[in-house]
């Protein structure tokens, strides 16, 4: 299985995304490192390069993330799946507290926590964006 992704599909998996991060919604303009096309299911455990498993993500919560698939839940202790933008709808998942990104779910929970969602820096990031009328 290829993991080449072609320039119209990059195309076709940034515009569906109007540019923005489908995890933290950070639009790739106010980034230093930009977005990246992700396999929401690495090749490595089965995943297609096809559009229905593609995502467009901010690079460090794609670095975060890297090839795997969720994490144990802090509360239940069970194994939950990370937050997936072809099938969940984020506001299921997440609520945007000023600029902190409050998980509502066990997705929500095992995807902020391992995407850092709410480390200093990023939060930080996110309350001068706001401040500039660019988030979310």
């Amino acid at each position: 299985m290829s993991n080449y992704i072609g320039a119209e599909l990059r195309r076709l998996v940034a515009n569906r995304a109007n540019h923005k991060c489908e995890y933290c919604f950070i639009h790739e303009e106010d980034t230093f490192f930009g977005c990246e096309v992700d396999h929401i299911i690495s090749l490595k455990h089965g995943g297609a390069t096809a559009e229905d498993n593609l995502a467009y993500a901010y690079m460090i919560c794609n670095r975060l993330k890297g090839s795997d698939l969720g994490s144990i839940s802090q509360g239940t202790g069970k194994l939950v799946r990370f937050f997936n933008p072809r099938v969940d709808k984020w506001e299921g998942h997440f609520q945007l507290n000023a600029a902190s990104i409050k998980p509502l779910t066990e997705i929500g929970e095992v995807t902020a926590r391992i995407f850092d969602f709410n480390n200093e820096e990023r939060i930080l990031e996110r309350e001068e964006l706001i401040s500039l009328g660019r988030y979310p």
